[in-house]
């Protein structure tokens, strides 16, 4: 498949709600939540008032459509290390994962931190989610972990 990864332009934040959704792991045989589920403050600290310093994301593109997004940004969220640590989100359209997307977005941005100087990269992932495999694949490792989910970090 043809596509371009680019960083995204102020005027296309808007669009990171989709992805937010889009990134909301559903387990096999679960019903997907309402969008609306993305108002939740756990969940707004991803993209409320994005583009602040520290705040980076890259879109991959077919013919001109955005079909998924990996962004990061320093904030408490499920994956926080610490303050110096960019947390990572990422998420594609259904139809467009396990085309090796993911991978690639996943690899420009970790590349563009290492050349901004961040020391390392943080993120967390449900123990479930196929993603996990993808995770390890670009260098992350696991340092923490509940019953339910892996806090994992890539140094850079």
């Amino acid at each position: 498949m043809d596509y371009k990864i680019r960083e995204m332009t102020r005027n296309e934040y808007p669009i990171l709600s989709d992805f937010l959704y889009e990134a909301i792991f559903i387990p096999e045989g679960i019903g997907k939540p309402p969008k609306s589920i993305i108002e939740q403050p756990e969940l707004q600290v991803y993209i409320e008032d994005f583009g602040k310093a520290d705040d980076w994301c890259f879109v991959a593109e077919i013919k001109e459509k955005i079909v998924g997004a990996v962004w990061v940004r320093i904030m408490n969220d499920y994956g926080h290390v610490d303050d110096e640590t960019p947390s990572f989100a990422i998420s594609l359209y259904v139809e467009y994962r396990n085309l090796g997307i993911g991978t690639a977005l996943m690899r420009t941005m970790l590349q563009f931190l290492r050349e901004k100087g961040y020391k390392q990269a943080s993120l967390s992932v449900q123990k479930a989610n196929y993603a996990v495999r993808m995770y390890r694949k670009v260098g992350f490792e696991v340092i923490d972990e509940n019953e339910e989910e892996y806090i994992m970090v890539c140094r850079l």
